[in-house]
């Protein structure tokens, strides 16, 4: 070992991981909560002497005011007589604010109890026969009904009056109505854990119909998993089932579309064929292939071929069940256009007032939109066109005649992932630029289009959040995000990295981190984190940094760094937000995970460009599909990649989700599938290589990483296993795991000895120690 890693440095490191360091950073994401198509109040962070309090803002559009939302010390001292805890201005627990009308009084959520407040008299008042809906439970717009699932079948429930309401009858296991598909990649994880989903419904605008399913999944098989160490006293290891599809099996399931009529007390069947429901429910906001149309005449339907090589799209009435089929594409590579705004509520179509609809297609090799005619199918004219990007179809002003979205890639000499919104006539002309700022734009509108909160920050700029009006004229700033704290504990500004592809010509954009302290004379390692699937992309754009997040945006970048890394976050060819031609780089060779090819010619871009990134000491760590690429790595680039740490990597795609690899892939084919199997590489293993996984991952199942792990031993080859017992897919945050990872990669690439692990054993053993009275 060259020298050692100190403790100093590992405990910074630790304070630098996401799951430490949110209370460092202030009002770096700003949501509004519209009360009318004027007003909206939001949550101001607050920097205390110790952590964070809050202040609840009210802010009118229209006036162009910005005050508290009411007087917090009055109603601190008010709930904290009412409750019998004490609270201060600072901390009130209010959580979502409910304003009547007029603004005398407004509801709040305290303990589990809803509570009444008059801005008056400053009199709280619990309400007794107020109750919340239960997370199983899905409201209809008018707040009238709630849709729950029972005994296989769909009901409704009466918030007036309570009275259930049975729509459908014929529900059985395996076979019934409402529900999403155990291939969701998370239901073990919420069996073990209680957790209940809404129901798979759709409600129509005017709350007189429900769009359902009848999910089949009676011929899917089963994947199995042992919980070896279950919690509580029992010993014995237990079996964990759900049904799951794998590429090439014969039967995945399927959605049979079914209307609901609360008014005819009704169910109509869709005449078409039934929907893929594979991995998620056909209806689930951020994959959604139906709706509604908001007159609630019509619901319209996109149907993805099982190969994703071809889709409709369909429209069809909702009291007979009739479907017209309006408008067909093709195309020899996979279709993307449902996943391009992966994560959203709505997909990127509308159905409009006229009867005519906005479709969403790459057919010109970039993702635009089109005004379609509504009896014929046929494009009345493209609303974008261009060698750019649409990435969101916010929101369509059918009044005024303005469709709002977001692009990347249209304003020249900036990163084209970074997303504007933008504003255009159905027709295709007046396009016009609304968010300025070069940086990556999170923008929420008013109910009545007439303003919009935007929030715009970069890896390397903080959030800033402001008022516009709908034209993108500034009204007013609402916030800067504070991040001074964090800065004093060492956090290290990401650096926004430009390279070139294997082409030679296209650029290639990524991010860097420097390690801390830094010295330029010094030769340092480098860790590529990766991710290797052609669906989304891997590089941060915003500041990531808020504190709802669930996973970091940097891998452990921030903590890496500490040690004396340089890491490097890049996004090769084959992956999204860029032109189809781009991504399709990927079509059929999943085995360039991603475009791994185009990472260890960055790499050795970054050395002739930067002296001290030490081209001979590479390492590589991802997670799921970064686990598969950098498993990857090791053994097509062993000459590049020293030492990688891969979890749970989905090795070989014959072993996972149908619907993931059969759309990149294609159809099972053993030839086409063959060169993907990260196994028939095993002989090549020079390096260091640490195989982890979570022994109840229903995801990327266990015996991926088991399967890699036999070829490596049938190839004679040193390497590391972790099965970390009771863990699901996603750990990367797990303390544990996270040392494990730090150590591998200090002791292995930088050649030295991670000495914390003395520190870590003296304090636990001096926490253990009796205290001497």
């Amino acid at each position: 070992m060259e020298n050692v890693v100190t403790w100093e440095q590992y405990e910074r490191a630790q304070r630098l991981h996401p799951a430490n360091y949110y209370d460092a950073v202030f009002n770096v994401f700003v949501r509004p909560n519209w009360i009318s198509g004027n007003q909206f109040w939001y949550i101001r962070e607050i920097r205390l002497e110790k952590g964070a309090g809050r202040q609840y803002v009210i802010v009118d559009a229209e006036q162009n005011t910005s005050q508290p939302a009411f007087d917090h010390a009055r109603l601190a001292v008010c709930l904290s007589g009412s409750v019998g805890e004490t609270y201060s201005a600072e901390t009130l627990p209010l959580g979502e604010l409910m304003f009547t009308r007029n603004g005398s009084t407004f509801q709040f959520e305290v303990r589990g109890t809803v509570w009444s407040c008059d801005l008056q008299k400053y009199t709280c008042k619990p309400i007794d026969h107020y109750q919340k809906p239960p997370m199983d439970e899905l409201p209809s717009p008018d707040g009238k009904w709630v849709a729950f699932v029972y005994d296989h079948n769909l009901y409704v429930r009466s918030l007036e009056t309570g009275r259930r309401i049975r729509l459908t009858h014929d529900g059985t296991a395996y076979y019934d109505y409402g529900t999403q598909p155990e291939c969701r990649l998370s239901t073990v994880a919420e069996r073990l854990k209680g957790i209940k989903l809404p129901p798979v419904v759709i409600w129509s605008p005017d709350s007189k119909m429900l769009l359902t399913h009848k999910l089949d999944q009676r011929k899917v098989r089963e994947m199995h998993l042992i919980q070896s160490a279950p919690k509580g006293e029992g010993v014995r290891p237990v079996l964990h089932s759900y049904r799951y599809p794998l590429v090439g099996d014969q039967h995945v399931p399927l959605a049979e579309l079914v209307i609901c009529n609360l008014e005819r007390r009704n169910t109509v069947r869709i005449e078409s064929e039934p929907l893929l429901a594979c991995p998620v429910s056909p209806l689930t906001p951020g994959m959604q292939m139906a709706g509604w149309s908001s007159d609630s005449k019509q619901i319209y339907i996109t149907r993805m071929s099982r190969d994703a090589r071809s889709v409709d799209f369909s429209v069809a009435d909702p009291c007979s069940g009739e479907v017209c089929t309006l408008l067909r594409e093709h195309s020899d590579t996979f279709l993307n256009q449902d996943l391009h705004n992966l994560g959203d509520s709505n997909p990127n179509i509308r159905l409009l007032a006229d009867g005519s609809f906005i479709w969403h297609s790459e057919r010109d090799g970039w993702s635009h939109l089109y005004h379609c005619d509504g009896k014929t199918g046929e494009i009345c004219n493209p609303i974008t066109s261009g060698s750019w990007t649409v990435r969101r179809l916010l929101a369509v002003d059918e009044q005024q005649g303005w469709v709002y979205i977001t692009g990347g890639g249209r304003e020249e000499g900036r990163d084209p992932y970074y997303q504007h919104l933008y504003r255009v006539r159905l027709d295709g002309t007046g396009l016009s630029l609304l968010t300025p700022e070069d940086a990556e734009h999170d923008v929420v509108f008013s109910p009545n289009l007439k303003y919009f909160v935007d929030t715009f920050s970069r890896v390397d700029l903080p959030p800033v959040t402001v008022l516009r009006s709908v034209d993108g004229s500034l009204i007013r700033e609402l916030e800067y995000a504070d991040v001074e704290m964090l800065l004093e504990m060492g956090y290290q500004m990401p650096e926004r990295i430009t390279v070139k592809a294997r082409d030679g010509v296209t650029d290639l954009y990524g991010v860097m981190l420097r390690p801390f302290p830094f010295d330029p004379s010094r030769k340092y390692p480098v860790v590529d984190y990766i991710y290797g699937g052609p669906q989304i992309i891997n590089t941060p754009k915003a500041f990531a940094l808020d504190r709802g997040r669930s996973q970091d945006l940097l891998g452990g970048g921030q903590s890496l760094a500490q040690l004396g890394f340089i890491v490097m976050i890049l996004d090769g060819m084959g992956t999204p937000y860029r032109s189809k031609a781009f991504h399709d780089i990927s079509n059929g060779k999943m085995e360039e995970a991603g475009g791994l090819i185009d990472h260890v010619i960055a790499v050795r871009q970054l050395a002739e460009r930067y002296p001290y990134v030490d081209v001979d000491r590479v390492g590589i760590w991802g997670s799921s599909g970064g686990g598969y690429a950098s498993t990857r790595a090791m053994l097509s680039f062993p000459d590049c990649y020293k030492v990688a740490v891969s979890a749970c990597g989905n090795h070989d795609q014959r072993l996972y989700i149908a619907a993931w690899a059969e759309r990149y892939q294609g159809l099972y084919d053993p030839v086409l599938y063959r060169d993907q199997d990260n196994a028939r590489l095993a002989a090549n293993l020079q390096g260091k290589l640490l195989l982890v996984s979570g022994d109840m991952d229903e995801n990327v199942h266990p015996s991926q990483t088991i399967r890699m792990a036999d070829a490596l031993v049938k190839a004679d080859k040193d390497f590391d296993m972790l099965i970390l017992p009771n863990r699901h897919h996603g750990f990367s945050l797990d303390p544990y795991f996270i040392r494990r990872k730090m150590e591998y990669f200090v002791r292995h690439l930088m050649g030295a000895e991670p000495s914390w692990r003395n520190q870590i054993a003296d304090k636990k053993a001096s926490d253990k120690e009796p205290i001497e009275k």
